[in-house]
């Protein structure tokens, strides 16, 4: 396997051992619900992932199994979303999480994480070949119901309902609301969404950017003084792990432009 682009911030402060990631793990874990790991083996490639070591943690994970293979799945998504320069290795990176996910919820019908990473992968690979191309596939219901499936089985999965909330603004922004609601996609559903995602989890940088996205999409210029509060809500958030602090530059970035 190609080495991996490094985490590009200092990870001091995101290293955790064993007893510091379980104290913390309700707050690492707000967003996206994941129960606390029973194998040392994958609580220890989750500190990995938390760090920034997202390769290490994908290899991990997978040499753990089970439960590992979340690990590794979550890994590579952040890894490749944020980090990975070629479009192509980007893609293809998607298209991996997809098929590990998609044997995940053949063995595990009821794992909310495979559902999640499953849809989260085919949503960021859509994005990538252009959204109205992944629609006309029947890529947006696929992973719309994926979506559905996550909150159904993890109501308090508020990664989920922001993931849902970006799929109805996207939609909405690339075909119309006419067309949209072909594809299963109402503006209301989109805001609810991104509402639900900031209860769960209010202190969530990727829930206030998202919102902020979807605002603009669904709603307009009307609403870019409200996009940019949350911007800058989003820019000020505390990084708890490797991923948040992603986002906190990426928020900070995006009120520089």
């Amino acid at each position: 396997m190609a080495k991996w682009t490094a985490f590009p911030y200092d990870s001091a402060e995101y290293t955790y051992d064993a007893a510091a990631l379980k104290k913390k793990w309700a707050r690492l874990h707000a967003g996206d619900a994941e129960p606390l790991p029973k194998d040392d083996k994958v609580l220890a490639a989750w500190a990995l992932f938390h760090a920034g070591e997202f390769q290490k943690a994908c290899d991990a994970g997978l040499k753990a199994g089970g439960a590992g293979i979340t690990v590794a799945n979550k890994a590579q998504s952040i890894y490749a979303n944020y980090l990975e320069k070629s479009e192509k290795t980007k893609l293809a990176m998607f298209q991996e999480v997809v098929a590990r996910a998609e044997a995940q919820i053949a063995a595990e019908p009821k794992n909310a994480s495979a559902h999640y990473w499953m849809a989260y992968a085919l949503g960021r690979y859509s994005q990538g070949i252009s959204v109205a191309k992944a629609l006309a596939q029947g890529l947006g219901s696929k992973v719309k119901t994926a979506l559905e499936t996550t909150i159904s089985l993890a109501p308090k999965h508020a990664d989920a309902h922001i993931a849902l909330g970006a799929f109805h603004a996207e939609v909405i922004d690339k075909v119309g609301g006419l067309l949209g609601r072909t594809q299963g996609a109402s503006k209301d559903a989109g805001l609810k969404n991104f509402k639900e995602a900031l209860r769960l989890n209010p202190i969530s940088a990727i829930a206030m950017i998202e919102y902020a996205n979807g605002l603009v999409m669904l709603e307009g210029d009307k609403k870019m003084k409200d996009a940019e509060k949350l911007y800058a809500d989003a820019a000020a958030c505390e990084a708890a792990d490797a991923m948040e602090r992603l986002d906190v530059e990426m928020a900070k970035e995006e009120l520089e432009e």
